[in-house]
C-alpha cells in the first residue's frame, strides 16, 4: 500500500501578485522552495487561510530572495495580495516507511522572511 505523506510545506506565505492573464500556478521564490523541500515543477495544494479558498496546482519557479508568492491564470481569483497561503507538498511512499517521514515545514513572517525551518 503507498500512501500520500507531507514531505514539505510553507506556512504563512503572504501573496505578493496575482497575474491572472498567465499561464497558470504559483510562482515561488527559489530561495524558500528549496528550504521547504519542494521542487519547480511540483504539485502542491494551496489553502488560503483569508477566504478558504483551496487549490491544486504546481510551483514555478520565481527570482531568488524576491519574496515572491504570485498566484498565476485562473487561480489568481483564489486570492488577492496580502493574504495568507499554506502551501503543502506530499510524496506517495510505501506504508513502511511512511512512519519515518519528517517533513520539512518552512514558517514566514508578514514581510515573507523565513522565521524558522523545522525538519
Amino acid at each position: 500500500m503507498l500512501l500520500d505523506m507531507l514531505k514539505g510545506k510553507i506556512h504563512c506565505a503572504r501573496i505578493t501578485e496575482c497575474e491572472l492573464y498567465y499561464e497558470g500556478s504559483l510562482g515561488i521564490d527559489l530561495d524558500i522552495l528549496d528550504q521547504a523541500n519542494i521542487l519547480p515543477y511540483e504539485k502542491i495544494l494551496v489553502v488560503n487561510a483569508t477566504n478558504g479558498e483551496r487549490l491544486e496546482t504546481y510551483t514555478i519557479p520565481a527570482k531568488r530572495g524576491s519574496k515572491t508568492f504570485c498566484l498565476n491564470g485562473a487561480a489568481a481569483r483564489l486570492g488577492a495580495v496580502g493574504d495568507m497561503l499554506t502551501i503543502m507538498a506530499f510524496a506517495r511512499v510505501p506504508q513502511e516507511d511512511a512512519v519515518g517521514i519528517k517533513p520539512r515545514v518552512v514558517v514566514l513572517d508578514k514581510d515573507n522572511e523565513i522565521v524558522s525551518v523545522k525538519n
